[in-house]
């Protein structure tokens, strides 16, 4: 696939899933000062629900556009240490490999039923400082690469 088109699907991907993890964090986590327990639960089922039937397509194409646009720079990759752009992008990959474990962990939690509002809050927030790191790491790439 051509690198512009990997770079839009990568970045429309990215959007949704920063959206999403954003939302959950700071607007959702928010708003049950202002709703009771029984709203908050129907509203977080449903949101759930979406999650899960969405982010597994928006996963495939963020890591598959990734794994993509890495490709294009295996030369740089080879020796991650070896310039800044290949450090910042070594730092980014193993980052974005962090937020598939905690997205796997999850499920697996979710489907054995070992998922606790606990663990998803740690799961929540530990995504989305991932996500920040990664954005930073993203835009700088662009001013050092």
């Amino acid at each position: 696939m051509r690198y512009p088109v990997l770079v839009v699907l990568h970045l429309f991907a990215a959007l949704i899933f920063v959206g999403a993890v954003f939302f959950e964090v700071l607007i959702l986590r928010g708003a049950r000062k202002h709703a009771s327990a029984e709203a908050m639960r129907e509203v977080e089922r449903a949101v759930g629900a979406r999650a899960r039937r969405l982010m597994p397509f928006v996963l495939l194409v963020l890591y598959g556009a990734g794994l993509g646009l890495a490709w294009q720079y295996r030369a740089v990759l080879a020796h991650p240490g070896g310039s800044v752009l290949g450090t910042l992008l070594t730092i980014k990959i193993v980052l974005a490999l962090s937020v598939l474990g905690h997205f796997i962990r999850a499920i697996t939690w979710m489907r054995s039923g070992r998922m606790t509002a606990r663990r998803s809050l740690i799961i929540h927030v530990s995504v989305f400082c991932h996500m920040i790191a990664i954005v930073l790491l993203a835009k700088t790439m662009f001013y050092v690469g």
